[in-house]
């Protein structure tokens, strides 16, 4: 009887950042390595990304990471990972090409080679079980789950799926395989939870590709389209728009150049006509209504960059009188609030602002009766909801208990936390590290809570600086306390408060000049501590405090008197 272990090192009580372990026996199998976008209070961080620090511990006994689709939520993280453990990665053709772009872009990884090729029809047999793929539909072609067979029964792990019964032949589900897998015997599920409370129906991808078509035909002016650059699909039903509605395409960004040049060599989207896209240097030879520009940022999120573009910021586009704004990609709630006030700045610019979901249920993740549908195909022992935070898993628990799942049989999971199946059962067994891991540049990890609580109080309430230098064998201060702040009170009109504040640091630094145990760990944090409350008192304010000492010997000293 084998031993299996399951851990979530991301993508469980958050959105993104997907990265499972499926431990079997001696053996190590990662399904999707993915990063999520930071949230506000997050200042100054690029991305974040899971903890390996358990995979580098086991790095000997990982067989291989397999990757479910090309989205940054499941191959981001990839280059980190390969940076650390050189392991063989498996994904399907369009997936492996994405993650080659990740990859080859991160100094640490860029080297890398051991990709492998796999479609639904690749079985890959390990010592702890047999790894094979099932078709899915999601908003990007070459999505699949994965099956690991094992002896206790088939682990299964959906990644990103809804089901689409109008869906084109490159992004249908083989409802067949999961009815097979189903049928062999599934030990335990982990699905998808991310539309698990939403009742609504979700549109199918023929309706949005006409409502893509009607909104860019009846505009008169020009056109600019905010799409994630993942979403192939919907970059398909853009191009395909504009191909119809007699407009050229410019593409802006380098990211999105590079994933739709992908895409299009290896087939996975079709181009109407060869001259439909154009150079951004060649936009003056077109009338507005001739024209749609096909926006998505730098890291494949739009929205920062349709900001930039409505406060005049680019080099390139920005926004004018008579453009209309078209987002065709569903913001998640946390981003709702930065959605509403960039959709002000465009109207400030002269814009108008269109949502493709204004009229349509949009979501490439499945619906409550999907769920139910993807349980009831596979019938598993155990189920695992995972991809969502806490409350869309509640959700998806009860949906499995509703449907005879006992809620004993169902776990939701946090971090780190690692399930165990051993002699007939699953249970909890402990736990291990799955921190947050903050990318910021090309610094990986060294910023932590103590750097952000600084940065948030810097946002916040700015900066207070005084510089000092002493001569601590005189026992005397050579220079007068300077006193700057910056984001925290206009100098000019708060003279008495520098003044008060100067005195203050001259008094400490006096007092600690004549203690017999000087310190200068010391005199700064006694400066900080009666600033702070001083400045506390007057303002009710907390800014950073910073005391800059400098020391000048006997022979500077006296040189400088006799200057």
């Amino acid at each position: 009887m084998s031993n299996i272990k399951l851990i979530p090192l991301g993508g469980v009580r958050e959105n993104g950042k997907n990265l499972y372990i499926v431990e079997v026996d001696e053996e190590i199998f990662v399904f999707d390595c993915g990063l999520k976008y930071p949230e506000n209070d997050l200042l100054g961080i690029d991305i974040v990304i899971p903890d390996f620090s358990y995979l580098i511990e086991n790095k000997d006994k990982v067989a291989g990471v397999f990757l479910t689709h090309g989205h940054a939520d499941a191959i981001g993280a990839l280059p980190y990972l390969l940076e650390n453990i050189d392991v063989p990665v498996f994904g399907t053709e369009l997936t492996i090409a994405l993650a080659k772009i990740y990859v080859d872009e991160y100094p640490g990884s860029k080297k890398f080679s051991d990709f492998h090729e796999i479609d639904e029809f690749t079985e890959i047999d390990f010592e702890g079980g047999t790894v094979s793929f099932f078709r899915t539909t999601h908003t990007i072609p070459d999505s699949v789950g994965i099956s690991l067979k094992t002896k206790e029964g088939n682990i299964v792990y959906t990644g990103d799926f809804k089901f689409d019964h109008s869906a084109i032949p490159m992004y249908q589900t083989d409802f067949a395989r999961l009815a097979e897998i189903g049928k062999e015997g599934v030990l335990a599920l982990l699905s998808d939870s991310t539309n698990s409370e939403n009742p609504m129906q979700v549109a199918s991808e023929r309706e949005i590709a006409e409502e893509v078509y009607d909104t860019l035909r009846y505009w008169e002016g020009r056109i600019i389209v905010a799409s994630v650059a993942s979403n192939i699909q919907r970059i398909q039903q853009v191009l395909d728009a504009a191909h119809r509605s007699l407009r050229k395409v410019v593409l802006t960004g380098e990211d999105l150049e590079k994933i739709v040049r992908t895409a299009i060599k290896i087939g996975k989207i079709e181009l109407p006509s060869e001259d439909l896209i154009i150079d951004m240097k060649d936009m003056s030879q077109y009338q507005p209504e001739e024209l749609l520009v096909l926006e998505t940022g730098k890291t494949g999120e739009p929205i920062k960059a349709l900001q930039r573009m409505a406060s005049a910021r680019t080099r390139g586009i920005n926004i004018s009188e008579g453009d209309l704004v078209y987002l065709t990609t569903t913001p998640s709630i946390a981003m709702e609030t930065t959605v509403a006030k960039t959709e002000d700045m465009i109207y400030r610019a002269g814009g108008t602002v269109k949502s493709i979901s204004d009229n349509f249920r949009v979501s490439g993740h499945a619906n409550p009766n999907d769920l139910k549908l993807m349980l009831n195909l596979m019938k598993p022992k155990y189920f695992i909801p995972i991809q969502g935070e806490y409350r869309t898993l509640a959700a998806h628990a009860d949906l499995a208990h509703e449907l005879g799942i006992d809620y004993k049989n169902i776990y939701i999971t946090g971090r780190g936390d690692i399930l165990e199946y051993a002699n007939g059962r699953m249970h909890m067994a402990g736990s291990t590290d799955a921190e947050n891991i903050m990318i910021d540049g090309l610094g990986v990890g060294d910023i932590g809570n103590i750097v952000l609580r600084d940065r948030r109080i810097l946002s916040e309430d700015g900066i207070f600086i005084a510089v000092t230098t002493i001569n601590r064998k005189q026992q005397k201060i050579v220079s007068r306390p300077q006193i700057t702040s910056r984001g925290f009170v206009y100098v000019k009109e708060s003279k008495d408060l520098m003044k008060e504040s100067a005195a203050i640091v001259e008094d400490i630094i006096a007092e600690n000049l004549k203690s017999n145990d000087f310190e200068w760990a010391k005199l700064k944090q006694d400066i900080r501590d009666q600033l702070s409350r001083y400045l506390f008192e007057q303002t009710k304010r907390r800014p950073v405090i910073l005391p800059v000492i400098m020391e000048t010997s006997q022979r500077q000293y006296q040189n400088k008197k006799q200057s």
